[in-house]
């Protein structure tokens, strides 16, 4: 197993990165290349005294797509940037998976370009695993394509529920098509026109429309809806997270003597909730529809969600994710479902 990981780009800067690929080949013996400028790479394996990691090897890259860089463009100009390289290592085979936590846009694009989409397969969608009440829900697309059609969206229907069954062990995930109403008669054109195709196709668990407050409840498995609304709805859950346990721990530290004591006899079980909701636990994004298994993390990311990133696309290799949504879509295809 060897991981391509591209370094550049992000929020912290290439150390981040670095700690979390080192944390993951001491606990998963993975080989991991780093893509990036191979200079501030040594520096960072130097300052932690891996610099000799027979488990890391360095790729040069002597470019890298910024945040504010056009995407398509740059990927069509910046030949030998960071994730343009480790993209081309994935598809000559170099590489069995690739994680990246730079601009979206430009990884999403390294991939239609670099890799091509699996047969059969219209437009590439983000699946970003959400907690909820009973284990996890997928989301589907959290931002690979903003306007889907509807056939698109069954199709990322298909992929979802592939990897909610592979990577959550749910056996005949249930889908739903996120709405304003449970009511089949409820939404825009898209939602009304993906319903039918939802609801007639036999290679997914259909249950319906669901809302917003549904994908915490734990009553469906896999919620899908275009990239604009899934990217809003999972910032949106991630903002709301990180502001609930901030304000838990303020009101304790503000409150009397009293609430400061209990808040000490249930100190570890905030630990728990903060763990149980914290989305670094699932690791990176899966870029699904693309030839080769591509984990897309966010630009902010901490040594920890590299970390379960790697672990992620360990497990996703290793289980045939990519294999598993080619067949889906074949079926599909050759029951005229597509």
């Amino acid at each position: 197993m060897k991981i391509a990981v591209d370094v550049m780009g992000t929020d912290y800067g290439p150390a981040e990165i670095i700690k979390g690929v080192l944390q993951a080949v001491a606990e998963y013996g993975c080989d991991v290349v780093l893509v990036g400028d191979q200079d501030v790479i040594r520096g960072e394996l130097a300052k932690e005294h891996q610099e000799n990691n027979p488990k890391v090897t360095i790729h040069h890259a002597s470019q890298v797509i910024e945040m504010k860089d056009h995407p398509g463009i740059s990927v069509r100009k910046k030949k030998d940037a960071s994730i343009v390289v480790a993209t081309r290592l994935l598809r000559e085979k170099e590489c069995d998976a690739l994680i990246s936590s730079g601009s979206t846009g430009a990884a999403v694009a390294s991939a239609l370009f670099g890799l091509g989409r699996i047969p059969g397969i219209e437009r590439p969608a983000i699946a970003t695993v959400i907690p909820n009440l009973k284990g996890a829900t997928v989301l589907v697309d959290s931002g690979a394509v903003v306007d889907a059609k509807p056939e698109v969206l069954v199709q990322s229907a298909i992929m979802g529920s592939v990897y909610a069954e592979l990577q959550l062990g749910l056996k005949e995930p249930r889908v739903g098509l996120l709405n304003i109403g449970e009511e089949e008669t409820k939404g825009n054109e898209q939602c009304l026109a993906t319903y039918p195709l939802l609801k007639k196709d036999p290679h997914i668990n259909f249950i319906g429309n669901v809302e917003g407050r549904d994908i915490n409840k734990g009553t469906v498995d896999v919620v899908v809806c275009d990239g604009f609304v899934g990217n809003v709805v999972l910032k949106s859950m991630e903002g709301l997270a990180k502001a609930l346990m901030q304000m838990v721990k303020e009101t304790l530290m503000d409150s009397g003597l009293l609430t400061k004591l209990g808040a000490l006899l249930v100190k570890s079980a905030l630990s728990k909730l903060g763990r149980r909701i914290d989305v670094s636990e699932y690791g990176g994004a899966l870029l699904m529809g693309v030839k080769a298994p591509f984990i897309i993390c966010h630009g902010n990311s901490k040594a920890k969600d590299i970390k379960s990133a790697l672990r992620v696309a360990k497990e996703l290799t290793e289980k045939d994710v990519v294999g598993r949504i080619r067949k889906e879509i074949i079926h599909d295809e050759e029951s005229g479902e597509l």
